[in-house]
């Protein structure tokens, strides 16, 4: 992979959405064990479901309640996903600093997009919630396309807008965002304040891993 000092300057950065732009571990925590719980099923823990965040929601049941048929699993999906519109788990918010990002980005001419394990209404709603669905020039759900880590919904997000891995960024809290970056050969960033540790964001050689939103705004302006 050539050196960030042989890349162009980025026209295009590719946000994930939850851990990243919004702080929302907690409640897909609480929402999936709440999900177990109205099945009558053992619930699973913290740790098991904060590691599969940033999956399609398909795949992340199908690792956390393994031996489970497929009728149970859609079951286990609609619970979470009541749970999850009803905010039983609590609200989500926007991390400090993520709206002032994106509104400085997208005044500076940068082309913005989300590739996210959510699931297209789930992101749509989210969207309008905070506001920003005109923020992106396109976003893909994993619904619509393959789950992460497969690269699908960054190509296709690249196709979209015209745009060559060289030239675009990623930027995302789990491993599976790094991965599917790092295999089309496009840049990533690590965000330290969401679900997957430093150690693990670090396997997959990210240019940086930054603490917060502030230091992440620093770290692309000087890219």
């Amino acid at each position: 992979m050539p050196s960030s000092r042989q890349r162009p300057k980025p026209r295009l950065f590719v946000f994930d959405w939850d851990g990243t732009l919004m702080d929302s571990e907690r409640q897909i925590v609480q929402c999936m064990q709440m999900a177990a719980t109205d099945l009558e099923l053992v619930a699973p823990t913290y740790a098991s479901v904060r590691s599969i965040i940033g999956l399609g929601l398909p795949e992340a049941i199908l690792r956390i309640f393994p031996g489970h048929d497929k009728q149970t699993h859609e079951r286990i999906r609609h619970a979470y996903a009541r749970n999850f519109v009803a905010e039983a788990g609590g609200r989500c918010e926007m991390f400090t600093g993520a709206m002032e990002l994106l509104t400085g980005l997208r005044q500076a001419g940068y082309l913005l997009a989300v590739a996210t394990g959510k699931s297209r209404p789930g992101l749509d709603r989210v969207l309008e919630q905070t506001g920003l669905t005109s923020f992106f020039d396109t976003t893909r759900c994993a619904d619509e396309t393959a789950s992460k880590p497969d690269p699908l919904m960054l190509n296709e997000i690249l196709t979209a807008l015209s745009v060559f891995p060289a030239e675009a960024v990623m930027i995302g809290d789990t491993t599976f965002d790094l991965e599917m970056a790092a295999r089309i050969g496009m840049r990533r960033i690590g965000v330290a304040h969401g679900a997957h540790d430093v150690s693990a964001l670090q396997v997959h050689k990210p240019v940086a891993i930054v603490d917060d939103i502030p230091a992440l705004a620093g770290c692309l302006a000087s890219l």
